[in-house]
């Protein structure tokens, strides 16, 4: 990911409340915010996936005049590559494992924070019908205008690579 700026207006963070179906008042009334623990508005704790819509370069976003994988079964123009799977080689799979996030304080609107992703740590497991199972993670900083942390986001991404008989095995 390579989001320079991401600002936090109280807008977004209402619509993506929203979004998630999650009613809590104090995504979005003030008042009623101001009485909380908090003191005032704060992002859901997922919100930071929301960084994602100010990077350029963002794969999942359809970009105007481009062939787009789309989000189905059959990709929408564009062919997968001759490996198969996420573009990788064996003939794979490549999805979302699981994610965690550490909030080392709310975010809060009029923010604008910053992004640094690093590789973190990978590793292997033999599945029981998908093969080899391939494991990594990613980590993202989310920095305040002061570089103080404020979410650590931990992204685990598996791949699967099936074992390919060999003929007369």
């Amino acid at each position: 990911m390579a989001v320079e700026r991401f600002p936090i207006e109280a807008g977004q963070i209402m619509l993506f409340a929203r979004a998630i179906g999650d009613p809590n008042p104090i995504y979005s009334d003030a008042e009623y915010a101001a009485a909380t623990e908090p003191g005032g508005i704060i992002a859901p704790p997922t919100f930071v996936q929301a960084s994602a819509q100010y990077d350029p370069d963002y794969p999942l976003r359809p970009k105007t005049g481009e062939p787009w994988f789309g989000s189905g079964r059959e990709p929408t123009g564009v062919q997968r590559g001759a490996g198969g799977g996420d573009g990788g080689s064996g003939g794979g799979t490549g999805l979302h494992a699981e994610q965690h996030f550490e909030y080392h304080r709310p975010l809060r609107p009029g923010e604008v924070l910053s992004v640094t992703t690093k590789r973190g740590e990978s590793w292997e497991k033999q599945g029981r019908r998908a093969g080899l199972l391939k494991f990594s993670e990613l980590i993202q900083e989310f920095r305040d205008q002061s570089g103080e942390p404020v979410v650590t986001a931990r992204i685990v991404s598996v791949r699967t690579e099936r074992v390919v008989e060999q003929e007369g095995s």
